[in-house]
């Protein structure tokens, strides 16, 4: 509903004013929420398996986030056996683990080499010999 209105701005000056018209006219938009289907663990983990010698940066601006947040994932795949750190003097690289089990019991009875495989073209498990 629009409604004219009187309005005062200030040192006496009155202005005629329709309240509401902008409100009416508008259109209400919904935000969007964006969401991935992987989480930042799974990212980087895909991102080592394809590069295990990429620099904690690159991996970061690969994955979209901070350089400190990339840190403090790898450190989380490596506390839970994902992947190992393997220090080459000044540099790291890693050992993706793809036998681990997923930690969600949905999906325990996968191994995490499955979906790397999917990204990577990389069997889950090396063939075995008869």
């Amino acid at each position: 509903m629009n409604c004219r209105s009187v309005v005062d701005i200030g040192g006496g000056i009155r202005h005629d004013a329709i309240v509401g018209a902008a409100r009416e006219t508008e259109p209400t938009a919904t935000p969007m929420r964006s969401w991935t289907v992987l989480t930042n663990h799974g990212r980087m983990l895909l991102l080592v398996a394809r590069d295990p010698e990429a620099r904690v940066r690159d991996l970061a601006d690969a994955a979209g986030i901070t350089e400190r947040a990339a840190q403090s994932i790898l450190g989380d795949l490596e506390q839970s056996g994902y992947l190992t750190r393997v220090r080459t003097g000044r540099r790291n690289s890693y050992v993706v683990h793809r036998e681990q089990p997923f930690r969600h019991p949905a999906e325990a009875d996968h191994d995490v080499g499955e979906l790397l495989g999917l990204f990577t073209h990389e069997p889950s498990a090396p063939p075995t010999a008869p």
